[in-house]
């Protein structure tokens, strides 16, 4: 029965250390030679307890005693390995050759008897058994495992202390079974018992190792990781279990983030707010499993490449985990320097952008202004035209969206509408605002004007495009008009565009011997020059704006007629003004004796101009425009024979709009009451 049962634990410590060192292809040696002079020892108690000769029986015996003397040293390799502790070189080798030692002397057993003084072979219960008595040199063994076993309870009390920096359950498990098989062989040698339960001692240590090799394994692969990074100043790791146990770091960074040190070895992380565990910790727990995938962790300014890998263990397959950090700080600031002038950069070129554009604005600005300037002047020098270049360049901007153009080529045709007529600069006055018929002689001056314009703005774009528009804006599309008789579609279109809006414009302007003509009848006109004063497609879309406008919107609609009310205590002064201004058939001359009746004056009457007069009795001008500003928003212009008054920033803030001296030349009058009115 006893050799049954000596079989049995053989035969299974046999199939755990074949099964261990199949499933574990790349085994270190002293885990390897555990499992198999553990099963060496089982084997040797089984063919001792089979044995039918002395000499069988001694050789059993020998076999079992190779595998009591190396399984301690080779448990306490396996614990060194595991407190991360280095031993002491020659204290290893004393150790190592002491049992080789008492192994020499086991072997002299049936030979001499410095080992066994007398050895029998016994025989009883159905298995066989040596009755032994000892020499002098087998002190040397129980010497040895109590030795062992000293050494195993300091190592002991060593990872109680070191709990936080490697595994005390692991360390534990180990110690307790080596001491254990220990104690089991002191409680035999007590009792004198000739079964042996150290087999099952045995059995379950070889048991047992299998089950924490995984851990041990995984702690291995953290020294041994350990080792070798230890000499790079840029990387370091952390390792967990798959159950996300802490197992191990390096130095590097336990100094990069200090809370590592308080990490308790084989324990879950206790979830707190800090930065670690929820960048790192709950990153690891919800990572999705892709090794190629990296992450910043930054911590006390530095910056690591944060990298998961899974650790495997031969067919069992992932044990673990490994979290890689890799210093990237130098190339971190490096890039954020390169980062830092691109932003730098880019925020100049965008402040130069910026101030190119806002002078690009005012450049336009100031083009607009002066084509506005260029118009005015234009319209000034035409007093019964008012207005009609900015309307002709609304028509044609009309037109040309109408035809599909685009903004640009709208805002260019809305600018050459606006200079068309900047010849008539170079026209007499008395010919442009002549009420009657024109001579022959007269029209002709008229025609220059669209030449005199295309020299005046040849130079204001790089294609002469408002010049080219100016020079050919009455030219016909049947050939008949000038300057140069072009016909037809030789005509610039900008000019073909511009002929019909400045001539529908003449049609429903005012004139001083006419007002604005009727809207059928500028329809009539226009349909009746399609094809031959101009461009039929161009008339048609012209038409067809005409006949949208139910209202008659597109016209003059400002009067002709202004409303001048003079000022002045002195009733020649009134009656001056009023000769001065009698040949301008547009003005309505009002007068008033005094500041009152001015007031009375403008709460009865629509008023286009006062000019008043300030040295006045009763109510002298300063104060009756104190009162009309604060009603009336109707411009005003001060008359005085006193050239010592300061008309300057005072004046402006009572609302003061110009002023003029007495005596009042005529000419100056007529020009200001015009610019004034227009």
């Amino acid at each position: 029965m006893i050799t049954w049962f000596y079989f049995i634990v053989f035969v299974l410590s046999l199939i755990m250390t074949i099964s261990f060192l199949i499933k574990n292809r790349k085994i270190d040696t002293v885990y390897m030679l555990f499992a198999i002079f553990v099963t060496i020892n089982c084997m040797g108690r089984y063919m001792l307890a089979a044995s039918d000769t002395l000499e069988m029986a001694l050789w059993s015996n020998k076999f079992m005693y190779v595998g009591a003397c190396f399984v301690p040293l080779l448990t306490l390799q396996v614990l060194i390995r595991l407190c991360n502790f280095k031993m002491p070189r020659p204290l290893m080798w004393v150790l190592t050759i002491y049992s080789i030692v008492v192994l020499c002397f086991v072997f002299t057993i049936g030979e001499c008897g410095i080992y066994y003084k007398s050895v029998e072979l016994a025989h009883g219960n159905g298995y066989n058994y040596l009755i032994k008595e000892y020499g002098p040199m087998h002190s040397l063994y129980p010497a040895m495992v109590i030795v062992y076993a000293v050494i195993m309870v300091i190592y002991m009390g060593y990872a109680v202390k070191r709990r936080h920096q490697i595994s005390f359950r692991t360390v534990g498990t180990i110690c307790v079974m080596g001491v254990s098989i220990i104690f089991m062989y002191i409680l035999e040698r007590i009792i004198g018992s000739n079964v042996s339960f150290l087999a099952v001692g045995y059995l379950m240590a070889i048991a047992m190792f299998i089950r924490q090799f995984e851990y041990i394994n995984m702690y291995d692969i953290s020294a041994n990781i350990s080792n070798v990074v230890e000499r790079l100043k840029d990387y370091g790791y952390i390792s967990f279990d798959c159950k996300y146990r802490y197992i191990n770091s390096n130095g590097f960074i336990k100094e990069a983030f200090p809370e590592i040190k308080e990490w308790r070895v084989d324990k879950e992380i206790k979830p707190s707010d800090s930065y670690l565990y929820k960048e790192v910790i709950e990153y690891l727990i919800n990572w999705d499993g892709k090794e190629n995938n990296s992450r910043t962790i930054k911590s006390a300014g530095r910056y690591f490449e944060l990298n998961i890998r899974r650790i495997s263990y031969g067919r069992k397959g992932v044990v673990g985990f490994l979290l890689e950090f890799t210093d990237r700080t130098l190339e971190k600031k490096y890039y954020n320097t390169i980062e830092e002038y691109n932003s730098n950069m880019e925020r100049e070129v965008a402040e130069k952008t910026a101030e190119i554009v806002l002078h690009q604005k005012k450049l336009n600005k100031l083009f607009m202004q002066t084509v506005m300037a260029l118009s005015e002047a234009v319209d000034a020098k035409d007093r019964y035209t008012s207005g009609n270049s900015k309307r002709v360049a609304k028509y044609a901007r009309m037109i040309a969206a109408r035809m599909g153009k685009s903004e640009a080529e709208q805002e260019e045709i809305y600018r050459a509408g606006l200079l068309h007529d900047v010849g008539k600069i170079r026209i007499p006055a008395e010919i442009i605002n002549k009420a009657g018929k024109l001579t022959d002689e007269e029209y002709n001056i008229i025609k220059i004007h669209p030449v005199t314009g295309y020299h005046i703005l040849k130079g204001i774009s790089d294609d002469n495009f408002i010049a080219i528009a100016a020079k050919y804006h009455h030219e016909r599309y049947d050939g008949k008009g000038y300057p140069n008789g072009l016909a037809g579609e030789v005509i610039p279109e900008v000019a073909r565009i511009l002929g019909v809006a400045d001539s529908y414009d003449a049609m429903a302007s005012n004139r001083s011997y006419r007002k604005a003509l009727p809207q059928e009848v500028v329809r009539g006109e226009i349909e009746k020059g399609k094809g031959t004063q101009f461009d039929p497609e161009i008339a048609d879309i012209m038409l067809q704006m005409i006949d949208e406008d139910k209202d008659y919107a597109m016209k003059q609609t400002d009067s002709m007629h202004r409303r001048i009310l003079t000022v002045d205590d002195e009733f020649i002064n009134n009656k001056i003004i009023t000769h001065i201004l009698k040949d301008e058939p547009m003005y309505d001359i009002v007068s008033a004796g005094g500041g009152r009746e001015a007031l009375e004056i403008l709460d009865n009457r629509a008023i286009d101009l006062v000019l008043l007069d300030v040295m006045m009795p009763d109510m002298d001008g300063m104060e009756t425009l104190k009162k009309i500003r604060e009603k009336y928003q109707v411009p005003v212009v001060l008359m005085t024979a006193n050239k010592t008054l300061d008309f300057g920033a005072e004046f402006a803030k009572l609302g003061c709009d110009d002023f003029i001296t007495k005596p009042v030349l005529p000419e100056l009058l007529r020009e200001l009451v015009h610019n004034m009115t227009k």
